[in-house]
């Protein structure tokens, strides 16, 4: 799956800075098997002052200081945060549905996205995931990723 290079920068910076994440979404969906288009980046953030940190100093040398984003921003589960528009936006998340942070983190699966080093969100965990948020889109993905 090719990138556009503002999310190819974006991985990037989330390596070099050394933040807790996991590619959650459609982009984990195509890792584990079923590619489809998707129009953003779904990425889930631990939640603890440490990492906040680093998001926010992130943001801010990507071009988003201006956005006036500060840790508490996420620290708090259950937080979207929306950065960009598609087919480039980025989806910055505290919690996902059916899985916990720490089992999320727990199942991660080195990989590369377009030759960039990431972490993916493990099958399944991603399967948890699909299953809890249940939309028809979540449970035709369940199918191929079950069989």
């Amino acid at each position: 799956m090719r990138l556009s290079n503002d999310l190819r920068e974006f991985l990037e910076l989330l390596n070099s800075r050394g933040v807790e994440y996991v590619i959650v979404g459609a982009h984990s969906l195509a890792f584990h098997g079923r590619p489809r288009y998707t129009g953003d980046l779904d990425i889930l953030i631990r939640a603890t002052p440490k990492n906040a940190a680093k998001i926010v100093d992130l943001l801010n040398e990507f071009g988003f200081a201006p956005s006036g984003f500060r840790e508490s921003d996420f620290t708090e589960l259950n937080q979207v945060i929306q950065l960009g528009r598609a087919p480039n936006r980025i989806d910055l998340l505290s919690s996902i549905s059916g899985v916990s942070t720490d089992e999320a983190f727990a199942s991660k699966v080195s990989a590369e996205l377009d030759g960039i080093p990431v972490f993916i969100l493990g099958k399944d965990a991603l399967i948890q995931n699909k299953r809890a948020v249940g939309r028809p889109q979540d449970l035709a993905d369940l199918d191929i990723l079950e069989s």
